[in-house]
């Protein structure tokens, strides 16, 4: 990723570059002038342009102009004061946003700024709107922002896309719509998503001053009233997602080991505690690292964890697509295989097994060997408890014939 700065005060292009560079880890280049910029315009590819308003050869905003329509680069604009004429001809230019150069954290705002249009690239965003006119204009808004945008022409339609792309991250619903309106797609959509995996924002021209409340309460992250204005608009988007993002975290804090990244015991057991009840075939393969205590003892503790994590990323390129990979503790996994039997699950692990022992994990101190034993067993009518129990009595026996193997029913 290059970033470019437009900007003729020496100490604030090099304040932003260094906030840029140590934020983002990116390439920065600097231009003091419109003639600079166009120079380096010619022979690079950026992703943003931060721009000042008022260059020495270009004093009313040229640079965003030549920046938005001729290089077609998204633009944030600098500038030490604006008035309310020169505000709304920026946002029509289709700006990403416009800073005022006041203190420190106005360029810190430029750096997170950034980093938000870079993860928008990868957040789709579905916009559900009966009137052409007004999805229209919610589209160009977010595209400004690099979001991949999809449309659909009410509450039924967009139903049906969450349903065909699920990993939509942001629901933006008008509330008078035909067929399923602005309310109870809401409520058929948090059936289906939480918070955690679909922000929502409601939007309406009715003047009811309940409506806000009553959007929040069906399940909504935020509402805003028609007509709106660019920047509310953005505000709000970009604080929805940020909320959104940080909910994420939380979860995978909560719910992620810390060293490797698989999920926690706590984790497997509350989603697969009701597996019997579920009706499901359902098998256990518990895992245990062969003598992994002789690394910690040889090598220390920190090539230890290296295994760990090697290990567990082994595992979640494995199964992790498909199958719930949870660290037990210590140097025991254990991966769950909804929809597998016993005799399918011992094939899969002993396959990987294999592909475990011929392949050296690289650690700081040079390659090491490492090998694993496991124990393979498939839910009767008994607990999740009680399944991995019988898993632990087969991984035992595992280690009792030699390690290095699958033990199971099969």
């Amino acid at each position: 990723m290059r970033i470019l700065i437009v900007e003729d005060s020496d100490a604030v292009s090099k304040v932003l570059k260094h906030l840029i560079a140590q934020e983002l880890d990116c390439d920065v280049d600097i231009a003091p002038d419109l003639a600079t910029a166009i120079t380096l315009l010619d022979v690079n590819q950026y992703f943003v342009v931060v721009a000042d308003l008022n260059l020495p050869d270009a004093p009313n905003g040229e640079i965003v102009r030549l920046v938005l329509n001729s290089y077609h680069t998204t633009c944030i604009v600098l500038t030490g004061n604006l008035d309310s004429q020169q505000r709304k001809e920026l946002l029509k230019l289709g700006i990403a946003d416009y800073v005022l150069k006041e203190n420190r954290y106005s360029y810190q705002y430029v750096v997170k700024l950034i980093s938000r249009l870079k993860r928008n690239q990868q957040v789709k965003v579905l916009v559900a709107d009966d009137s052409v006119v007004s999805r229209k204009f919610v589209r160009v808004l977010l595209e400004q922002h690099l979001f991949k945008v999809i449309e659909a022409n009410d509450g039924a339609q967009a139903l049906t896309v969450l349903k065909d792309q699920p990993d939509i991250q942001l629901l933006i619903t008008d509330y008078n719509m035909p067929n399923v309106d602005g309310f109870e797609l809401i409520l058929r959509v948090r059936e289906q998503f939480s918070r955690e995996n679909l922000a929502i924002i409601g939007l309406s021209n009715d003047n009811d001053e309940s409506l806000s409340a009553r959007f929040i309460k069906n399940g909504a992250n935020d509402f805003l009233q028609k007509p709106f204005v660019h920047e509310e608009f953005h505000c709000r988007v970009l604080n929805t997602l940020d909320s959104l993002d940080m909910i994420r975290s939380l979860w995978e804090t909560a719910n992620r080991d810390y060293l490797t990244q698989a999920f926690t015991r706590r984790y497997f057991f509350k989603k697969h505690q009701n597996e019997q009840q579920d009706n499901n075939v359902f098998s256990v393969a518990l895992i245990d690292i062969d003598f992994f205590k002789k690394v910690n003892d040889t090598h220390g503790h920190d090539v230890g964890d290296q295994v760990l994590i090697e290990f567990a990323k082994r595992l979640e390129m494995a199964f992790g697509q498909h199958f719930t990979v949870a660290r037990f503790g210590g140097e025991e996994f254990v991966v769950a295989f909804k929809g597998l039997d016993a005799e399918k699950t011992h094939t899969l692990m002993d396959k990987f097994r294999q592909q475990c022992a011929n392949k050296v994990i690289d650690t700081s101190i040079g390659p090491i060997t490492m090998t694993f034993s496991c124990g393979v067993a498939t839910l009767r009518s008994e607990t999740i408890d009680s399944v991995l129990h019988r898993a632990d009595e087969y991984l035992y026996l595992a280690k009792g014939a030699g390690r290095n193997r699958v033990v199971s029913t099969c």
